[in-house]
């Protein structure tokens, strides 16, 4: 190698060495501190992106864990105070029952039947006093089905003993159900579905003593149709009894609870909660008295009416909680899956870290000594000078 004094290579070699050991002791120790393998994009570009995506999913699923407790104890409120209203209308059936016995006069029905309005009265305070975070639970929450739905007010002679939505949006459904060809449509005029129910037809009716839920899982519509002899059915289906009928959506306040990250209708839970008052359409006690004993004795059977409609409704509150309680469990696990593998991207290996370090460290060092020898050497030109 030629011996220069203008143009030093080694000492621009070891300088180079050296920049580029202090560069990666410098990203080493700023890993080390942080705790983080990507602190700017330039680290990785591709592994930023996926981390971003991953930490955005996250959040939102860790907001929605809050949004299904907060839900669940929403319908707790509201199914605590319905069991209020049932402990009341057992106690309005026992003084209907007392009233309808003929050893007690008119005198005493007077008694009784104060008692009687006074505990329907009651219903309402709690109906209308039942709230979450100012909303009102129990005087008809959520969307719900309207009174002028066909497929109701038709029940006894189709057979529809339940409809039940969850994420249906508000408008008219229309039933399409063509006698012979065992299938049922429900469409809203933009989106519609086909079941089959041929399969649980005896012939062309529902077998007696069965019922079958219509489930229109893409319009968040479920239809319970009951056969002959099933509790509180008044009548049974036969193929093509609902076509044309029809099942009015109206708004309501409330009721959905967005229990997944993404806008779409599965990740959110619709529930509704009827006019549960004693004065509403649910109840149906406003003409119910128990002042004569023929009044008290028709009383029965409205208290019990409305004791089935208080139980029902517990009972759907009820399975919309252990379903939030599935959600809750589900969207745990998945936050720590996807947050074991936003750290796989994200966290840096300590262990090898620190082993970079401490090379880098070691090789800094050994650059600034060879950068001083090489600073050293053109010296020896001046030999040649004396």
């Amino acid at each position: 190698m030629p011996l220069r004094v203008n143009t030093n290579i080694a000492a621009l070699n070891a300088r180079r060495h050296l920049n580029n050991n202090t560069k990666i002791l410098s990203m080493k120790q700023e890993r080390l501190s942080a705790g983080l393998r990507l602190n700017r994009a330039s680290d990785d570009a591709a592994g930023l992106s996926v981390r971003e995506g991953m930490r955005a999913e996250i959040s939102g699923l860790k907001a929605t864990i809050n949004n299904a407790e907060q839900a669940s104890n929403l319908l707790q409120t509201a199914e605590g105070s319905l069991n209020e209203v049932n402990g009341i209308l057992v106690r309005m059936r026992e003084l209907a029952a007392q009233s309808g016995n003929s050893t007690f006069t008119d005198s005493n029905r007077e008694a009784l039947q104060n008692e009687f309005g006074q505990l329907a009265g009651e219903i309402d305070r709690i109906a209308s006093a039942t709230t979450y975070n100012n909303q009102t639970l129990l005087t008809g929450y959520g969307n719900a089905v309207a009174g002028a739905s066909t497929a109701v007010t038709a029940s006894n002679t189709s057979g529809v003993t339940q409809v039940a939505i969850s994420g249906a949006q508000t408008g008219t459904y229309t039933f399409q159900d063509s006698t012979g060809d065992s299938s049922i449509t429900l469409g809203n005029g933009t989106v519609s579905q086909t079941i089959s129910v041929g399969q649980i037809l005896d012939g062309d009716v529902i077998a007696t003593g069965t019922q079958f839920v219509a489930n229109f899982d893409r319009l968040g519509v479920q239809v319970t149709l009951a056969g002959a002899n099933v509790g509180g059915a008044t009548g049974s289906y036969t193929d093509g009894d609902l076509d044309t009928q029809t099942i009015i959506v109206s708004v309501g306040t409330g009721g959905s609870f967005q229990v997944g990250p993404t806008d779409r209708a599965f990740n959110r839970l619709e529930v509704s909660i009827g006019d549960m008052k004693a004065t509403g359409a649910t109840l149906n006690l406003s003409s119910t008295a128990i002042a004569t004993i023929s009044t008290a004795r028709t009383a029965l059977t409205s208290i019990d009416q409305a004791i089935g409609q208080v139980a029902k409704q517990r009972g759907t509150l009820g399975a919309f909680q252990n379903r939030l309680g599935f959600a809750v469990a589900y969207t745990e696990n998945e936050v720590e899956n996807i947050t074991a593998s936003e750290s796989a991207i994200s966290d840096a290996d300590i262990a090898s870290e620190v082993s970079d370090f401490t090379r880098s460290q070691i090789l800094s060092q050994a650059a600034t000594a060879m950068l001083a020898q090489a600073n050293v050497l053109p010296q020896n030109a001046l030999a040649l000078l004396r």
